[in-house]
């Protein structure tokens, strides 16, 4: 579903910050070389992620679903100078193209891959993170959630993507579609949990910013 048309899109990313040269070429490749691009946060949604990132000044980023490394890169640009971000992704096959751009950063040294199962990884990090972006499979995202609340500081923002599912949360559940069952109870657990406070925004296909009380 597209929310806003294409000129409307077009027009916002014009008006809004510009793609940073390094993040220009990680866009780049990916389409040419790696397959499902569309899974790129793209320019606007990442010009977003890194406005957010600046505002809260997180010193230990956790990110569930690494893909290519642009939004990881783009949460790296609030991050304090003795911050860590910790990136987890199932994907071995990325594992170089993601070093490859996040060396060529600024923050390559405080980047730290994890390659597995992100359930099994979360509980093995011993840090209390300040921002935590969610963007990986959606059949785990409550189980995310409840694994990550608990390794949050007081204040800190966790970020869920993809929570609209391209307009599927408002369509008729086909039975086997567990991503959409799973979603609709996740966004509804994010607006009832005492714990946060919850803005969704429709950034792209849906962002949830949620703030640990």
């Amino acid at each position: 579903m597209h929310f806003i048309s294409q000129d409307l899109e077009d027009y916002i990313e014009q008006h809004s910050e510009n793609e940073p040269e390094l993040l220009a070429k990680l866009n780049k490749e990916t389409y040419q070389k790696i397959l499902l691009p569309r899974m790129l946060s793209g320019h606007f949604q990442g010009r977003v992620l890194s406005m957010l990132s600046k505002l809260i000044r997180p010193v230990n980023i956790l990110e569930i679903g690494t893909y290519t490394g642009y939004a990881a890169l783009c949460l790296c640009e609030g991050m304090q100078e003795n911050g860590q971000l910790h990136t987890i992704d199932i994907k071995e096959e990325l594992i170089d193209f993601q070093r490859k751009y996040f060396d060529a950063s600024p923050w390559g040294k405080q980047i730290f891959q994890h390659l597995g199962e992100a359930v099994n990884i979360i509980p093995t990090l011993e840090v209390k993170f300040d921002l935590v972006f969610i963007d990986a499979d959606k059949e785990n995202y409550l189980n995310y959630w409840e694994m990550i609340v608990p390794k949050m500081n007081k204040g800190g923002i966790i970020l869920s993507d993809n929570v609209l599912w391209s307009g599927k949360i408002l369509e008729p559940v086909h039975p086997n579609d567990l991503s959409t069952k799973v979603l609709l109870e996740y966004n509804l657990l994010l607006k009832n949990d005492p714990r946060v406070e919850t803005v969704l925004l429709p950034i792209r296909d849906g962002l949830t910013v949620s703030r640990i009380l």
